[in-house]
């Protein structure tokens, strides 16, 4: 293992072999399962429809080891799934950017690098003697080896097959598909390339010019080899979409602001709007424009496009006007947008059938903290739930016969795999057999859900994990919080890899005897624009600390739990909020797990925006300040155990290096469990189970094992 585990309290004391092997023992009773059987399951993601041949593919990650699946109809009809390729090694190398050629016989895809920091320099938390790359490589569904098409990323094959563009070093590179040619850098262009979009014909290329404070779309011409703008502003132009004809392309123009700093709700702002430019006139008209208020700050849904071209003419964009992620039509003539999912819920993953006509996406409608997947008609006319019930089914994908639909799902034992919907015969699982025999889905327990008051009366929701065996005496309790902050954990495994392991941790510290409380605090997703946008929250006055007050006082009102031994844990902003909870309320929270965590808003924001510059914003910089766990470090005094990778490209290692410092000199009890050339989310398997496993030894440690079980001595 290449990771550095030591615990710092005055002196260096090497943690035991058993904290990192994953079996960590409590006190007074062993585990239902290990937490290497809680990860076990392969993690389905990148699940993608062939625009032919009504086949699928996806990624599934096993235990660090990323392989392309496919399933495709057999002579009956049934669905049957293989793995196309065969990575074998926990290396650290990711795998996404699935794109399947015209035909469904080939698929390209991207492995290797930082998938969210794809321009900086390339992870390799395993430490590969020879180094590492991120590459486009394609694959032949009819067998044989993957084949190199370059190093790069974002691959797009064209509509008629030949080509493959991609980017690398922000510069757009075009290769022949068939690999008879080295590829060519097409464009040389000051500006940064990105979302790669071909015409119909595949005769011109689409895609985002990014140059800092502004953005343009740009047109390549394969045929005349010129690059032309569309209508250059100040603003940030993005998200081309092309008609179905090629003869018109529509983008996003988002106004360019000074207010731009992260971590802040940002209720207003000057008004996005859609435009769309016509070849061949070369003129462009605003077909709609955002109202001030309410939906004025654009609200993205996930999608492979912001805007969809949908049939008869329409765009279907999401916009927030009644405080709800909705999605809208408009005519490409513009006029009144039609609302197509009205009510109190939000929409997420989105996409639109081949032949145009229907929408299928995710949202939380009429099960807040869950997700299912429903369709409606580009013009609202008809709507209707494809699932319901009380498992989660998400990320969308119509097949080529416009008729039948993919998706993942999970429920509160069985995490996500991906299935098939079969009508009035409900959900059929595509590998069913790749969960292994031995995954503790019978141990797991079923999470409740919780509202319970902040500090402030704001109502939080949150999920608890109670113990499934009785016991003789009070329990010590967690309370969990997810990172993002744009993110809700829900009533069954999540859709995030990142939260998916963090649903594991819960059930399986819950199945050591702990109470577990998972937080959906204010800044988090799913409950409306003015709860994710909630006044004062992050940067601007950590108003989730009324969140972090509130579950700690929640569960000491609870008759199960020992109000002397509440513990918090929770990484990326999760971790800023247990750093917060135990640098604030140390006298409610007795210990607490940190993993890669903000301690300080301020170099965290210089992270995020180079340009930030804390003394020409000194007032903001004193709230940021305030806010953060470093300020309020004089009266911190529970016990920490500090997480993180020191390749973290989302929150910089010295976060955790400085707050170390501040403890030592408060003499304050921390631990530490260092990765060397991790990142943010961590690349390697093994570094998830060495991270889980020193959490739970931690907890056992200082908040003790759980009392006997009843009936038991």
């Amino acid at each position: 293992m290449n990771s550095l585990v030591r615990t710092v309290v005055c002196t260096l004391i090497v943690v035991s072999a058993t904290a990192l092997s994953g079996r960590v023992e409590p006190s007074d009773t062993s585990p239902e399962f290990t937490i290497q059987q809680a990860l076990s399951a392969p993690f389905p993601s990148e699940l993608r429809a062939a625009p032919a041949k009504r086949r699928l593919a996806w990624v599934f990650n096993r235990e660090g080891r990323r392989n392309i699946w496919i399933a495709e109809p057999n002579s009956e009809g049934a669905y049957t799934a293989r793995q196309l390729t065969n990575y074998s090694q926990d290396d650290g190398q990711d795998l996404v950017d699935l794109t399947w050629t015209p035909e469904a016989d080939a698929i390209a895809y991207v492995r290797g690098g930082d998938e969210e920091f794809s321009e900086r320099p390339y992870p390799n938390p395993a430490g590969i003697a020879a180094g590492v790359e991120q590459d486009v490589w394609v694959v032949s569904l009819r067998g044989g080896e993957p084949r190199l098409l370059g190093e790069g990323h974002s691959p797009a094959v064209s509509p008629t097959g030949e080509w493959v563009a991609y980017i690398l070093k922000g510069q757009v590179w075009l290769g022949k598909l068939a690999g008879s040619d080295k590829p060519q850098q097409l464009i040389h262009s000051r500006g940064t390339a990105h979302s790669l979009s071909w015409s119909p014909d595949g005769r011109l290329l689409a895609f985002v010019s990014d140059h800092g404070d502004h953005s343009f779309i740009a047109l390549f011409s394969l045929d005349t080899k010129s690059l032309t703008y569309v209508e250059p502003s100040t603003d940030h132009d993005r998200e081309p979409v092309w008609s179905p004809d090629g003869r018109k392309l529509a983008f996003l123009r988002l106004p360019s602001t000074e207010d731009n700093l992260l971590f802040g709700p940002k209720r207003t702002g000057p008004p996005w709007s859609i435009l769309v430019y016509r070849l061949d006139s070369q003129q462009t008209q605003r077909i709609f424009a955002a109202s001030e208020g309410r939906g004025s700050v654009y609200r993205e849904v996930v999608s492979q496009n912001q805007l969809l071209w949908g049939t008869g003419d329409r765009l279907i964009f999401p916009w927030e006007r009644d405080g709800w992620t909705h999605l809208y039509s408009v005519s490409v003539g513009g006029g009144t947008p039609t609302l197509l999912t009205p009510g109190d819920f939000e929409v997420e993953y989105v996409c639109l059938s081949p032949d145009r006509k229907t929408l299928v996406y995710a949202s939380n409608q009429d099960d807040i903290d869950r997700r299912h997947v429903w369709k409606v008609t580009v013009d609202g006319e008809r709507r209707e739930a494809l699932t319901r019930g009380t498992g989660i089914e998400t990320a969308p994908a119509v097949v080529s016969d416009n008729q039948t639909v993919a998706v993942l799902r999970s429920d509160p034992r069985l995490p996500l795999r991906p299935a098939i919907l079969e009508g009035a015969k409900g959900m059929r699982d595509l590998a069913p057999r790749e969960i292994p025999s031995d995954f503790p889905a019978a141990q797991m327990v079923t999470p409740q859900a919780v509202i319970f008051s902040a500090a402030d009366g704001i109502e939080i929701h949150g999920q608890l994990f109670l113990p499934a065996t009785p016991a003789s005496a009070r329990r010590p309790a967690i309370v969990f919080f997810h990172g993002g902050s744009r993110r809700q954990m829900l009533l069954g495994w999540h859709y995030m890899y990142y939260y998916s392991n963090a649903y594991a941790m819960n059930q399986f510290l819950a199945s050591r005897g702990y109470i577990v409380l998972s937080v959906n605090y204010r800044s988090g997703i799913g409950y409306g624009l003015e709860f994710r946008e909630a006044l004062n929250y992050g940067a601007t006055g950590a108003s989730e600390y009324n969140d972090v007050q509130g579950a700690g006082i929640y569960l000491r009102s609870r008759a199960e739990v020992d109000g002397q031994r509440i513990g918090l844990w929770g990484g990326s902003y999760g971790g800023y909020l247990t750093a917060l909870g135990l640098a604030r309320s140390s006298d409610l929270f007795a210990a607490g797990v940190d993993q890669h965590g903000v301690h300080d808003w301020n170099s965290e924001l210089e992270n995020f925006v180079a340009s930030y510059d804390p003394k020409a914003h000194a007032e903001a910089a004193r709230v940021a300040w305030d806010s953060s766990p470093l300020a309020s470090v004089k009266t911190w005094r529970s016990p920490v155990l500090l997480i993180h990778g020191d390749d973290d490209r989302n929150v910089p290692f010295a976060q955790t290096v400085t707050l170390a410092e501040a403890l030592r000199k408060q003499g304050v009890d921390f631990e530490e469990l260092i990765f060397p050339d991790e990142v943010h989310d961590f690349l390697l398997y093994r570094d998830w189970v060495a991270a889980d496993s020193a959490a739970a030894n931690f907890f056992d440690r200082k908040l003790r094992a759980a009392p006997p079980v009843a009936g038991q001595q």
